[in-house]
């Protein structure tokens, strides 16, 4: 009986299964706002601006159950931190406690420009 128990209660891959499956729904107006916060922190450690005033995030996609689809760009298909950058944004989405999952993906369709950048941006890096 012992040895039942035991087995009942090791069953943790079991419950996570379940609460994958019992998330919340979020309002995706918040949830945006929060995943917007989290891209504000990133930063490409060659620019002192952060990836989203750079205009680096294309599009933010918001699924009802929490899941976060960021499309983003980098300044160039050469740019030192193409293999690091977007894992980092990714791994940094994934520790927010209202995301359930994030993938980020890169295009460069269009190309990146400085034209993309905010005002804050460029007067932070004297284009203006």
């Amino acid at each position: 009986m012992n040895e039942e128990k035991k087995t009942e209660e090791n069953k943790p891959e079991e419950k996570s299964e379940t609460n994958e499956q019992s998330v919340k729904p979020v309002d995706p107006e918040v949830l945006k706002e929060e995943v917007i916060k989290v891209l504000r922190s990133c930063y490409d450690p060659e620019i002192p601006v952060n990836i989203y005033e750079l205009g680096l995030i294309y599009d933010i996609n918001i699924e009802a159950n929490g899941d976060v689809l960021v499309m983003m760009t980098l300044t160039s298909p050469a740019c030192p931190v193409a293999g690091t950058l977007p894992v980092e944004v990714q791994e940094k989405l994934k520790e927010h406690p209202m995301i359930n999952n994030a993938r980020v993906e890169i295009t460069f369709d269009p190309p990146w420009s400085f034209d993309n950048m905010s005002e804050e941006a460029k007067l932070e890096l004297g284009f203006l």
